[in-house]
């Protein structure tokens, strides 16, 4: 009887790495805090960072942050409300943006459609997240439609159209 040795997947090894980051990151944390504990200062938490790198239709990289970690001047900054992993998809009638806003009940979500902007409000006696989305192009605010389910907010607008955009000829007398 013969035993065949699994070779290892570069997911095993990408896990692993993974694992003793995340134990790395813990002991930091873990420190981070003590430090501020024996300073008097107040932890808040909890601490949500991550982002997203895309190629661009350019074909450049576009790294996209998000959490309640902010950098400002080059030092990060802790604030209250996370920002949302969000999405925009645009086609020719109209734009969608998706936000992932888990934890939050349908009615403590505000959607303000201002210019050319998107505004997202939400929170819970848990969490909160702010959001605003600079829009691909001009939207009639009264056309849009929002849904929410499982954690997940899609936001459907339609475009201006470009006739609509280029105005309305007045006669002169």
């Amino acid at each position: 009887m013969s035993f065949f040795k699994r070779r290892r997947s570069i997911f095993d090894v990408f896990d692993e790495i993974m694992r003793e980051f995340e134990e790395e990151f813990e002991e930091v944390e873990r420190e981070f805090e003590r430090m501020l504990r024996e300073r008097g200062a107040e932890i808040r938490g909890p601490y949500v960072y991550g982002f997203r790198v895309t190629i661009g239709p350019d074909g450049k990289p576009v790294v996209e942050e998000f959490g309640n970690i902010r950098r400002e001047a080059g030092k990060p900054r802790i604030t209250e409300e996370r920002e949302p992993l969000v999405d925009v998809f645009e086609d020719d009638k109209s734009i969608v943006v998706v936000a992932e806003l888990p934890g939050v009940e349908k009615d403590k979500i505000k959607v303000t459609a201002v210019g050319n902007k998107l505004i997202i409000r939400a929170s819970n006696e848990h969490r909160k997240y702010y959001k605003e989305i600079e829009l691909p192009a001009k939207v009639k605010p009264d056309s849009a439609k929002a849904t929410y389910k499982n954690g997940v907010l899609e936001v459907r607008l339609e475009k201006i159209g470009s006739s609509e955009e280029k105005g309305v000829e007045i006669r002169v007398e």
